[in-house]
């Protein structure tokens, strides 16, 4: 089964046992519930949601966080003697998908 989920204000397609690297979420270990699907499909039919779909949801398991490479951004004004460096890492959040869940009444 797949299905479109939004985690963060960005739209994700997953299946059952997925690693997903997502920003940095306020929780940090644990076990965790996504309510906001778009669309679940499987070989049969697919449903699509106006925005979401009710009683539908994505379960994950959070694995940790890790840190992107680091982005350099450089700053200049000519003949002003003005320069600046600043680095940049995000960081990420690590999820597994345990379960996708189309209904509350089965799995």
């Amino acid at each position: 089964m797949l299905a479109i989920v939004e985690i963060g204000k960005k739209q994700y397609l997953v299946k059952k046992g997925d690693t997903l690297d997502v920003q940095r979420l306020k929780e940090k270990e644990g076990k965790i519930s996504f309510d906001k699907v778009l669309l679940l499909a499987d070989e049969k039919k697919t449903k699509i949601g106006k925005p979401y779909l009710e009683k539908a949801r994505v379960e994950a398991d959070i694995q940790g966080e890790k840190k992107t490479k680091k982005i350099l951004v450089y700053k200049s004004k000519r003949r002003k003697k003005y320069r600046k460096t600043q680095g940049h890492r995000q960081i990420l959040t690590i999820l597994k998908i345990t379960r996708i869940i189309a209904s509350s009444s089965h799995s």
